[in-house]
């Protein structure tokens, strides 16, 4: 059977805090999810990791999930750029950007949709040289954001983020088995405690 595509937006962010978990759980992906959906042709497929199973092997199913996914969706804050893996998912498309010929002159639409959760100040150079959709408006992780007037504004803004993200889904290059997936190294060996004597 051949291999394809299974996700259609892979969501990126910095899983250590609060602030950022919370909201990407509590309001970007469900909004996401369902608006996404409204757009597409089949049912959105979303790849956020807090769907993966219990017991997995937590690498193995980022990788393959990155792989089989068409678009990234990075949740930036300054932290974002400092966490290994969150830089691995970045740089494992801007690797298959390359490869595909995207991100450049002629054809400059790429393979990275970053939204901005806060102080887009400090990020680094190569992220400033990208578009970016700014939610730092709305980046109330508290549940009882969806009942203010303001989450009006975000669900419209969300709405048009999966409007230009389908048009992205539509234009990402056939599948290819060899896509690469960087992954940070991993961590040294603990040194074991001698016994107390």
């Amino acid at each position: 059977m051949t291999r394809v595509y299974e996700y259609d937006v892979f969501i990126s962010y910095q899983r250590n805090g609060t602030t950022v978990p919370a909201w990407v759980r509590t309001h970007f992906y469900p909004r996401l999810s369902e608006l996404l959906d409204d757009q597409l042709d089949h049912q959105a497929k979303i790849f956020f990791d807090e769907n993966v199973p219990t017991g997995a092997n937590w690498p193995l199913e980022l990788r393959n999930a990155l792989q089989r996914t068409r678009i990234l969706v990075p949740v930036c804050s300054p932290k974002y750029f400092l966490n290994e893996w969150c830089l691995a998912e970045w740089h494992s498309m801007v690797r298959r950007e390359e490869i595909a010929a995207m991100a450049t002159p002629g054809r400059p639409q790429g393979l990275i949709y970053p939204v901005i959760f806060c102080d887009s100040e400090n990020f680094p150079s190569y992220a400033h040289e990208r578009r970016m959709q700014d939610l730092k408006t709305w980046n109330l992780p508290y549940p009882q954001f969806q009942d203010t007037i303001e989450y009006l504004g975000f669900h419209r803004e969300v709405e048009r983020i999966a409007v230009e993200l389908k048009d992205l889904i539509d234009q990402a290059p056939e599948w290819r088995p060899d896509w690469p997936v960087h992954e940070p190294p991993p961590d040294p060996p603990r040194t074991p405690r001698l016994p107390r004597f």
